[in-house]
């Protein structure tokens, strides 16, 4: 696919795709001791910021900070960038800039 033009791609229905930030692979504990990314953590939600949304994804948009479980997701590659495609509905939090109805947590 070397040398192909790019072309732009448009998420369906629900769907939702996210990247998760380099940073996120390794992480220490409260000792300092570092924690490999692929070291299994028992139902530890993962943060990922949203690139792109479908038509029927209601309450998310690019930009945003989304909080999901990382054994409901579907990894893929674009243009040699690793992505994961969600379903609105597996996603459990969103952080984002605006505020919609001025409840909720900061982060």
């Amino acid at each position: 696919m070397d040398g192909a033009p790019k072309q732009a791609i448009q998420m369906l229905t629900d769907r939702v795709l996210v990247q998760i930030p380099r940073s996120e692979g390794e992480r220490k504990s409260r000792a300092g001791i570092l924690i490999p990314a692929t070291a299994q953590v028992a139902r530890r939600l993962t943060w990922a910021e949203v690139v792109a949304t479908g038509p029927h994804v209601r309450s998310i948009t690019p930009g945003d900070q989304v909080l999901f479980n990382p054994e409901d997701r579907y990894e893929v590659e674009v243009q040699g960038e690793d992505y994961l495609i969600l379903r609105e509905r597996d996603i459990h939090a969103v952080a984002s800039e605006r505020v919609d109805s001025g409840t909720g947590l900061y982060l």
